[in-house]
């Protein structure tokens, strides 16, 4: 989901805890106030039952749409091996997941399980697009092979008054890539950018993906016109921000293995409104540059979260401003107890970062 308008909605599910143990936990996160000062979130826990998704990351989850109803699609990803592997030496070994899909209904939590004869090999960290009520399933790499095949999948979802049907699709044409990042630049077209050739050769092409009735191409566009940091940089990471652009990230110093500097981007694919010269612009909080060159964050500019998700109530009035809350940070602060049980100290946590390539991506406490 985006944070295009407030009816959208951002769906969690898994990754990697502080603890380095994989979640099987599934979030609802929406806009409850919007205004000048904060963005305030309402984040909801869904409980599943029937045939929940083991622990995973790398997966994707998608919504589909059929009938004037949705579903949660998941796929894909990488767990740890079994309990009767897990041995000392081989704690944190994780392997493929079966290659399922799992339709989650997020009205009631009921989650089914569909092996489908097409979908033969585990796959993660795979370009996912869903379109209505098809969901199309791109490159991600193999473990149990160590390839990055071609693959392109086009699964069908059908949600008729009884059990909804599942098919796939095996449509040639695809491309090898892994981590790569689609951002959606109009109704019918869709960018992928980034991702790896090999587990040490990043995929500077970038391709769009062009959509007509039930017709689907895929082709390359002009390559942007990378820094020479962005193309001597050996990982790189980010995240679609919506209306055909991108943020990208890599580490500040190349010569080190963990380098706590690093160096955004934001590369704008949408070509209505974005001249040549504006394609790639560059932003670094921490640099070597002079800092006025880079624009630091303020207060008014961070995303704040409820302290309590159930003190919501829909028929309240979110959209008033309070200005005693800017300094009541128990009420509305940056940080929240994930849980009754949690013992993460915030003065100490160091989060641990679950990509591909072990680097950041995106943080969730």
């Amino acid at each position: 989901g985006g944070l295009e308008s407030e009816g959208q909605q951002y769906i969690i599910h898994g990754g990697k805890t502080p603890n380095n143990e994989l979640s099987d936990k599934m979030y609802v996160m929406s806009v409850v106030c919007k205004n000048n000062k904060k963005v305030t979130f309402r984040c909801t826990e869904k409980d599943l039952v029937g045939d929940v998704p083991v622990a995973r990351y790398g997966h994707s989850i998608d919504v589909v749409y059929s009938r004037g109803k949705s579903m949660a699609v998941v796929f894909g990803g990488r767990s740890y091996v079994s309990c009767a592997q897990r041995t000392t030496e081989k704690w944190n070994t994780v392997a493929d997941c079966l290659p399922h899909v799992f339709l989650v209904d997020l009205e009631f939590g009921c989650s089914t399980a569909y092996s489908l004869p097409e979908l033969q090999d585990g796959l993660a960290f795979h370009v996912s697009i869903a379109r209505n009520d098809t969901l199309y399933i791109l490159g991600g790499h193999s473990l149990a092979n160590n390839i990055r095949p071609a693959n392109l999948y086009r699964i069908r979802v059908d949600l008729p008054l009884g059990s909804p049907a599942v098919d796939c699709t095996v449509l040639q044409g695809g491309i090898s890539v892994s981590s790569a990042i689609v951002t959606q630049t109009n109704n019918d077209e869709f960018v992928i950018v980034g991702g790896y050739h090999l587990e040490n050769q990043k995929r500077m092409v970038c391709n769009v993906i062009s959509f007509e009735d039930s017709k689907m191409e895929i082709h390359e566009m002009e390559t942007p016109d990378w820094t020479p940091d962005i193309k001597h940089s050996k990982i790189w990471f980010g995240s679609n921000m919506g209306n055909g652009t991108i943020f990208l990230s890599i580490p500040g110093d190349n010569k080190q293995a963990a380098s706590e500097t690093y160096y955004f981007y934001m590369l704008k694919c949408a070509e209505d409104d974005v001249n040549e010269d504006q394609k790639t612009l560059t932003n670094s909080q921490t640099s070597t540059e002079d800092p006025g060159d880079s624009t630091p964050f303020e207060d008014s500019e961070e995303f704040c979260f409820s302290a309590e998700a159930n003190s919501f109530n829909g028929d309240d009035e979110f959209d008033t401003y309070n200005e005693d809350d800017e300094e009541d940070e128990s009420v509305t602060g940056y940080w929240i107890t994930c849980c009754s049980t949690c013992d993460v100290d915030i003065n100490t946590w160091v989060p641990f970062y679950s990509t591909e390539l072990n680097k950041p991506a995106m943080i969730y406490c």
